[in-house]
């Protein structure tokens, strides 16, 4: 999903009434002390009958059968989802289901609903600024991992292993990640040798590899990129890379789930 032009098209929508577009921010964060009992389930189900007993005082049947119908999808995706849940879900919605963007992010909102003629995006373009599209790149030898996120979660990751037959960068798809042909589970004295090969050949093949990274962040729009590794890889392959590396952290992340890798740089 590219939010800068999920942010345009929602900001783009206007309907009269009878239509309305609904837009709603849920705080569903369990490490929140006012969310231990899950109280999001009152806030949504108080969010939505406010709305429900507005529109039925004011008598407009139609506008209340477009409500009503919204109402349903939403219920229905907080049911399907509910132990998929982590800090925050989002929605927007209108009537025709020409609009229909529900997601669940690793960031926080204030709860917030709303139905009006046009789609509120504040709040959404708040967190589009404070969490940018990011590349995190971790580097270990001869593996390099790049998780690419998005509001604090992970929408894409990349694995690239070298080739040491042909000394080139491959790279791998699948949820393992990829390892060079003589890798940690091979004989001590082996794996020292390439240690040492690596080394005296880390510039010559970091420099093979960072035109590569260098396109990923320009045709997946990163804003933001951070190294994660040991220092002396870090800074030697951000030194061969066109894109600015914004931050750094020294430690060894490879083969950490996403999550964890997020929360590292939060």
């Amino acid at each position: 999903m590219d939010l800068n032009k999920e942010i345009k098209r929602l900001e783009r929508i206007y309907l009269e009434k009878p239509k309305r577009v609904f837009t709603m921010y849920l705080n569903t964060d369990p490490a929140d002390p006012d969310q231990q009992g899950g109280e999001w389930k009152i806030h949504l189900k108080n969010g939505l009958q406010r709305f429900e007993k507005y529109l039925e005082n004011e008598g407009d049947k139609e506008e209340l059968e477009n409500f009503c119908k919204i109402k349903s999808d939403v219920e229905d995706y907080m049911a399907e989802h509910e132990l998929e849940l982590a800090k925050s879900v989002i929605i927007f919605a209108t009537p025709d289901h020409s609009t229909w963007f529900a997601e669940r992010f690793q960031v926080p909102v204030q709860t917030e609903f709303f139905w009006e003629e046009i789609a509120k995006v504040d709040q959404l373009i708040q967190l589009h600024q404070n969490f940018p599209k990011t590349g995190i790149i971790l580097t270990q030898k001869e593996a390099i991992k790049i998780v690419e996120t998005e509001l604090g979660r992970p929408i894409n990751t990349y694995f690239y292993a070298l080739d040491l037959d042909t000394e080139d960068w491959r790279q791998h798809t699948g949820p393992h990640r990829a390892r060079a042909t003589v890798g940690s589970g091979g004989k001590s004295t082996k794996r020292e040798q390439f240690i040492a090969r690596f080394e005296a050949n880390r510039h010559r093949w970091y420099k093979q590899i960072a035109p590569k990274l260098d396109k990923l962040a320009k045709d997946h729009n990163w804003e933001y990129i951070y190294l994660i590794g040991s220092s002396e890889e870090t800074q030697e392959l951000a030194g061969e890379m066109n894109k600015s590396v914004n931050a750094f952290l020294d430690k060894n992340m490879l083969d950490s789930k996403e999550t964890e890798i997020i929360k590292a740089i939060d």
